[in-house]
């Protein structure tokens, strides 16, 4: 998969720094995509990175959009994804988390992240974050308005190699609490000789699970935030071929148990 540099939504005047897919989808789900996009508006000129750059994974998580839009056509579930670059701010990380708006990340300097004032912390905090989230919020406020209290599934993806180090998981499974859809999942992936993470490689009990926390967990809504290895999903069919697999997996186990009865166990 050939990432690109895509500004034709901001281009084009796109009022919403989100994507809503598939609102009227059937399945007791949502999907979340936090770091869907590497979009930058053009008035902020990529934040003075260049078009390589803003194409690594320290602008987006690299595959998971391919992977979120096809389970959310598999699944007939409704899907919500960024449409702004993690380096304008993350999506994913609380207010107080010094990597929200990052002046470095992994090693590269953001020179449009430098020195922002309490002023442009604000804007952008109003432009690209408030929205996404209240997006969620607000669709999660209709389900429960209609008498649904859907799962959320988050889903992201993390670099084979961080700092030298390579990375052995081909997925990980990412949870604080709420074991309902986190455990039985690492065992069936488990069981078909995947290498699965249990709160690998990140935590879910950190600030990498904001959007599960703020969303899910203070609502007691069963959720689970995957990472997919990109070398596994930076090709179309790489993409569709883990879709598929993910798509399987939960369409079976949200058929087969009441999440919302049984408990932290399944």
């Amino acid at each position: 998969m050939s990432e690109t540099l895509d500004l034709s939504a901001t281009q084009a005047g796109a009022a919403e720094p989100y994507e809503l897919l598939n609102q009227g989808g059937r399945t007791d789900l949502l999907l979340l995509c936090d770091h869907a996009s590497n979009q930058i508006p053009p008035d902020l000129a990529g934040l003075g990175l260049d078009e390589a750059a803003l194409c690594r994974h320290i602008a987006l998580d690299i595959g998971i959009a391919e992977v979120t839009r096809d389970m959310a056509r598999r699944l007939d579930a409704p899907a919500i994804l960024s449409r702004f670059s993690r380096l304008l701010i993350d999506p994913n990380r609380p207010l107080d988390d010094p990597t929200l708006i990052p002046q470095i990340s992994d090693d590269v300097v953001i020179p449009g992240n430098k020195g922002l004032g309490p002023a442009e912390r604000d804007q952008r905090l109003a432009r690209f974050f408030k929205p996404y989230h209240a997006a969620i919020a607000r669709h999660l406020d209709d389900a429960h308005a209609a008498g649904h209290r859907p799962a959320i599934v988050s889903l992201h993806s993390f670099t084979p190699v961080m700092k030298g180090k390579e990375r052995p998981w081909q997925i990980g499974v990412l949870w604080n609490e709420d074991g309902r859809l986190p455990l039985p999942m690492i065992a069936r992936l488990r069981a078909v000789g995947l290498t699965v993470g249990d709160n690998e490689p990140y935590s879910g009990r950190g600030g990498h699970g904001y959007t599960m926390h703020r969303h899910a967990d203070q609502r007691g809504l069963p959720n689970v935030l995957i990472e997919v290895r990109q070398d596994l999903i930076d090709t179309h069919h790489g993409a569709a071929d883990w879709a598929l697999r993910l798509s399987n997996l939960l369409d079976d186990m949200l058929s087969s148990a009441d999440l919302r009865k049984r408990g932290a166990a399944l």
